[in-house]
């Protein structure tokens, strides 16, 4: 046994010469008296002075029921006293003795028989302070009835950190008897722990005395093996009367309901953060493709490690009607998201391609029946349902993944595909709470889904019905050579009005035409093709260009409050010379062989559509190798940058007059086209030429 009492170790060599004493004899203060067969006192020890009050001189030799006995009971101590000379029993109790200040105390004695080598008889007495006795009585009981009956669990260990005594609230907490754990380190107790943090915080307390308070501890115990608890751990330095290090006290307190409590707040803190920052980051634009890839970025990896977003073939096309029961599904991906390089990327469709899933398939079953299908835990046989072939099924194997969950992306009552969610680093399986947390990022994002998709439908329209109405150029008519351009606007907005137009006239003569309809869409493009039919007919009769805009203005101003800018140019190469007309529309550029290009100073005019404006025809002169530029505002304008400063840069790249048409348009439209202007371009460009 070591000094603590617990077992020795092996290869641990026992205690050997003196140790060090308790202090608990010293807090009793416990006096040793001797007494002759006489009843004289021959041996008075310094706690018996410090009690009764009389030093060693004064009591040695003196008969001890005079100094130590209350008158009252001399009778009785001297009989007990005969009584142990006499039977060799001892005896004890507790009476009181009148001090040398004559006060009184209750004292509890011990008397015992002694005999020396010569067999002399003595008596020994142990005597203490009652009070003393029973306040450590208590303590001792109170402490023995608390870590017996308490809940929380209490353990001693000593200077080497083995077990030297629990409660039994920590037998049931480990899962392991008292005598199971004396002697034992918490390294052999709770294998599952992290004992080396567990021991190094213990080993410290023990060097510094430094108490740790309420530091959360995770395992496993053999009282429940597979599943994880949480503990509130206290550790505490033992020390004696003397201040002699005993060991460490911990006291260990259930806490896995707060723990699994606290598990579930953060959770839901973060389903909460996840849908916030859903709502912000998905539709941002009316971009169908964009939209689907921001909500895999969402779902990737804060809920699952692959995700997919798919949408029913029919709903791209416009169409719709119910899956049967064993209908596949046609499917279009969208968008494709891991946070890792996987197989699983490789085995999901490529944005983009349109696949064919059976009707046995868990994506066919999810946008048929319109409700999430969960399969918690992946086994091989159920690779198969999950993936588009074989080949795709070996590849998600080989992935890894052990968990599966789709959910169908529903607006306005309509199934329009499905979010589909694989789980291969994440070693968790996707639970309920997960079900519900991409039902809701499904419902938002299909809202939003749903607005791209109608969007791109009316877009679609009204630019096939755009470039339905724009001309297919020549490149070269009468004395020009032409290139043009058409650049619809950004998927924020609708398509708008732009068009341009080369009409050729009698006499090698050439009109070219560039406007824009204000507004946007369907109504824009259909006022811009009327427009364009007008000019057309009204081009055939050689009129004055101020004059021509003038019977457009009359033809604006009935096509339901329309308003419209355009340029009407006639090129006539005999002359040399081109006529304009403007009629609210940006200045044209002209590039002249040898010399800088040049913003021409026209009169602006007034929009088309405003009425009772007079336009004004304007002439200058274009030689062979001269180039006349005609553009719409989307090609200059911009919200971060002023109209003249736009105006300089597009002069800046007209440098090279020699330079192909259809790589300047191809440099104005690279260099002064933005990405996310909200505004249809129409570039038309004309270089004067020799006639044959």
């Amino acid at each position: 046994m070591t000094a603590a009492g617990a077992p020795l170790a092996e290869g641990e060599e026992p205690v050997r010469g003196p140790v060090r004493a308790s202090g608990l004899l010293d807090v009793l203060g416990v006096a040793s008296v001797v007494l002759d067969a006489k009843g004289r006192i021959v041996l008075w020890s310094p706690q018996a002075e410090e009690l009764f009050g009389y030093t060693a001189q004064e009591a040695l030799g003196q008969y001890a029921a005079r100094i130590m006995v209350h008158e009252q009971h001399l009778d009785l101590v001297v009989k007990l006293f005969a009584d142990v000379l006499e039977t060799g029993e001892g005896w004890a109790g507790a009476f009181p003795i009148r001090r040398k200040d004559g006060t009184t105390r209750l004292v509890e004695f011990r008397n015992m028989r002694l005999l020396d080598d010569r067999g002399d008889v003595y008596a020994l007495g142990l005597a203490a302070d009652q009070t003393t006795v029973q306040r450590l009585e208590r303590d001792v009981a109170l402490s023995a009835r608390i870590v017996s009956q308490s809940p929380i669990g209490l353990a001693v260990l000593d200077t080497q950190l083995r077990y030297v005594s629990v409660n039994p609230a920590l037998e049931r907490i480990n899962g392991m008897t008292a005598g199971e754990h004396i002697g034992r380190t918490a390294r052999e107790v709770l294998p599952q722990w992290d004992t080396d943090a567990l021991e190094d915080a213990a080993q410290r307390v023990l060097e510094t005395g430094q108490p740790l308070i309420d530091v959360s501890v995770v395992g496993r115990t053999p009282a429940d093996p597979d599943e994880d608890h949480a503990w509130s751990l206290s550790l505490y330095r033992l020390e004696d009367a003397l201040g002699r290090v005993l060991g460490v006290a911990a006291s260990v307190v259930d806490i896995t309901e707060q723990y699994r409590a606290g598990i579930e707040a953060e959770a839901a803190r973060r389903r909460l953060a996840l849908i916030a920052d859903a709502s912000a980051r998905i539709g941002t634009t009316l971009d169908l493709e964009r939209t689907a890839r921001e909500l895999a970025d969402v779902a990737v990896p804060e809920l699952a490690d692959v995700a997919a977003v798919d949408l029913l073939e029919e709903i791209v096309g416009g169409r719709r009607r119910p899956l049967g029961p064993a209908e596949p599904a046609v499917i279009r991906a969208l968008a494709v998201r891991a946070d890792h390089a996987t197989d699983a990327l490789e085995a999901a469709d490529p944005p983009g391609r349109i696949a064919r899933y059976g009707s046995d398939r868990l994506v066919t079953e999810c946008v048929r029946t319109a409700g999430p299908v969960l399969v918690a835990q992946v086994k091989d046989e159920d690779l198969p349902r999950i993936a588009r072939s074989a080949e795709a099924a070996v590849l998600l194997a080989r992935a890894g993944v052990h968990s599966y969950l789709a959910v169908p992306l529903i607006a306005r009552g309509e199934v329009l595909g499905a979010l589909d969610l694989k789980r291969t680093r994440n070693p968790l399986p996707f639970s309920e709470d997960d079900v519900l947390l991409a039902r809701e990022l499904a419902a938002r994002a299909a809202v939003q889904i749903d607005n791209a998709r109608w969007y791109q439908s009316a877009r679609d329209t009204a630019l096939t019905l755009q470039r339905s109405l724009l001309p297919c150029l020549p490149s070269v008519t009468g004395g020009l050579e032409v290139a043009s351009r058409y650049q619809p606007a950004g998927a924020t907005i609708e398509v708008g009005g732009d068009w341009f137009d080369v009409i050729p006239l009698e006499d090698d003569k050439t009109a070219l035409v560039v406007g824009d309809v204000m507004g946007s869409g369907i109504n824009a493009a259909a006022t811009m093709g009327r427009l364009r039919t007008a000019t057309n007919t009204l081009a055939s009769l050689d009129l004055d260009p101020a004059r021509l805009l003038a019977h457009l203005d009359r033809i604006t101003d009935q096509l339901d409050q329309a308003i419209a800018t355009c340029q009407y140019v006639v090129h006539d190469p005999r002359r040399r010379q081109c006529r304009i007309a403007n009629a609210g529309h940006l200045p044209p550029v002209r590039v002249r062989v040898g010399g800088p290009a040049e913003l021409l100073d026209l009169p602006t005019g007034a929009p088309l559509g405003v009425g009772g404006v007079e336009f004004s025809t304007t002439t200058v002169d274009l030689d062979p190798g001269d180039e006349l530029v005609l553009y719409t505002d989307g090609l200059v304008e911009t919200r971060r940058h002023l109209l003249d400063e736009r105006l300089e840069a597009l002069l800046a790249l007209l440098d090279d007059p020699a330079r192909p048409l259809e790589d300047v348009c191809d440099l104005l439209l690279r260099r002064m086209h933005e990405p996310d202007n909200h505004d249809d371009v129409a570039l038309l460009i004309a270089r004067a030429r020799d006639l044959p």
